[in-house]
């Protein structure tokens, strides 16, 4: 017999309440903004610039903190924090797929901005100079890349031209294709261009051996090659000038 007093519902589990955001943390949230604003963006630090850019952080957090706890994963580095891809953002709570894009996006705008800025050398006659003008194009990296800069008498920049993408440790480049590229461009000399994401700057037998085909592939066609540059985080290698090419 069922007692007068059974509720059938009595046994379902309630679904606990969302939270919602305290008004507290909206004002933390607007913080960096209200700072930006009285101070400048130079008052800013990279946490708060980020948490401008995402906008909000999670139930636990403020955006400023989510920030900073992806920044202490990162050893504070905002190189490290450029390779993270949008799914390894989407790892943190209160960042989804929005808020990782913005992410990724302005790390990319930074890096477009100093290549921006580094192409008004333009005149690109020495290592130093080559390796200022790749390292935004390929120092991030996880993979090797080849390169090749196209150049006019005076060592002015014609074009710079992505030829290939390898693997962890080497990329294949083929001479034809460079030489193509160069009389395309009615360039008179190059610069071949590669990066170890091992950070080690040495060369290797296969880079000596490229060197070489490279060089002799160019004097047949009155092309000079002008140097082979391998391209680290903070380094660069230049076969020219060390007496190698």
């Amino acid at each position: 017999m069922i007692s007068k007093n059974f509720n059938p519902f009595n046994d379902v589990v309630k679904e606990a309440p969302r939270r919602h955001t305290t008004m507290k943390e909206m004002l933390a949230d607007e913080r960096p903004r209200e700072k930006m604003l009285a101070k400048g963006v130079q008052a800013l630090t990279v946490p708060e610039l980020l948490a401008v850019i995402i906008g909000g952080g999670n139930t636990e957090q403020t955006a400023v903190e989510l920030m900073q706890s992806i920044m202490q994963d990162c050893e504070n580095s905002l190189i490290c924090l450029s390779r993270m891809t949008v799914e390894d953002l989407m790892q943190y709570k209160g960042i989804g797929e929005a808020r990782a894009l913005s992410i990724v996006a302005a790390a990319e705008i930074g890096r477009r901005r100093s290549e921006e800025k580094l192409t008004d050398i333009m005149q690109l006659a020495s290592g130093q100079a080559v390796h200022q003008f790749m390292q935004p194009k390929i120092q991030d990296l996880d993979h090797e890349e080849s390169w090749v800069i196209l150049l006019n008498n005076n060592m002015r920049l014609i074009k710079c031209v992505h030829l290939n993408r390898g693997g962890l440790t080497e990329t294949v480049v083929d001479p034809r294709q460079v030489m193509k590229h160069a009389l395309l461009a009615s360039a008179t000399c190059f610069v071949l261009v590669h990066n170890h994401p091992s950070g080690n700057v040495k060369p290797s037998q296969a880079d000596k051996e490229l060197t070489a085909r490279m060089n002799k592939a160019a004097q047949i066609l009155n092309i000079r090659m002008i140097d082979h540059i391998i391209v680290t985080d903070g380094d660069y290698y230049s076969f020219a000038e060390n007496g190698k090419l």
